[in-house]
């Protein structure tokens, strides 16, 4: 079997795939190294192989491939900036300062659509990147994600105090918000939209008539509607991994 994780600065995304990647066998999200171990104890594993990408410290990914080591006895495959992979350029100045993950998931986008590609992550944080159709990652764009802005309008406002049980009410229209929680759900939901909208515009001025649209991130599903045709892709940094870290 073949561990694959996705260390994120809140949260790990794990998967287990078959000895022959053929299909995946479990799968889940934590908050913490010992929740992930306790979730990997949890199945009946014989973890043959891991391979990961990590955009923590040194430190900490060395601490989760030590436990990861200790407990199925493999050595961690750990993906690396790298300026080429599977067709692709780093577009950045300075490649290695590209997020790991954001260059897997692009990678991975590439290598499903095999032409020009807009990768949309509606995260925590939001970010877009464009690939050409030759393989050239022209760049992108990062902003503050929903969870990112509604936290900081709760946390920075003393007046803005609502539950989440309220802000899921909130989000069930899109009128012109009658209470604070509707108002601030809204806007920020408005904002998130706006920024796609804006994405496939520019997508088209660079990336010309015909392109692909991928979709990821938990906030992905409110932008469906504006792309019709966009591949909804959760799983895009482990496409980009399994390119970084080949197992044969």
């Amino acid at each position: 079997m073949i561990l694959e994780l996705d260390c994120g600065n809140s949260f790990i995304k794990w998967r287990v795939l078959a000895a022959d990647a053929s299909r995946i066998i479990c799968a889940g999200v934590v908050g913490s190294d010992a929740e992930l171990m306790l979730a990997l104890n949890e199945e009946s594993l014989n973890v043959t192989a891991c391979r990961l990408v990590s955009v923590r410290t040194d430190a900490e990914t060395q601490l989760l491939v030590g436990l990861i080591n200790e407990r199925f006895g493999v050595e961690c495959a750990c993906a690396q900036p790298v300026i080429e992979l599977a067709g692709v350029r780093n577009g950045y100045e300075q490649y290695q300062q590209l997020g790991l993950d954001r260059w897997l998931a692009l990678v991975g986008a590439y290598l499903h659509a095999g032409k020009a590609c807009l990768v949309l992550d509606l995260g925590t944080a939001v970010t877009a990147d464009y690939v050409s159709a030759d393989g050239e990652h022209l760049g992108g764009y990062i902003c503050p994600g929903v969870p990112l802005m509604r936290n900081q309008l709760r946390t920075h406002t003393r007046r803005i105090r609502y539950s989440d049980d309220t802000a899921e009410r909130a989000q069930q229209k899109n009128g012109p918000g009658r209470t604070t929680a509707e108002a601030v759900e809204r806007g920020c939901s408005l904002m998130l939209q706006g920024f796609v909208a804006t994405q496939l515009e520019l997508a088209s001025e660079y990336l010309g008539d015909t392109f692909v649209v991928f979709l990821t991130g938990g906030d992905a599903v409110v932008a469906v509607d504006m792309a019709p045709g966009a591949i909804i892709a959760p799983d895009l940094v482990f496409k980009g991994l399994a390119a970084a870290c080949p197992l044969s």
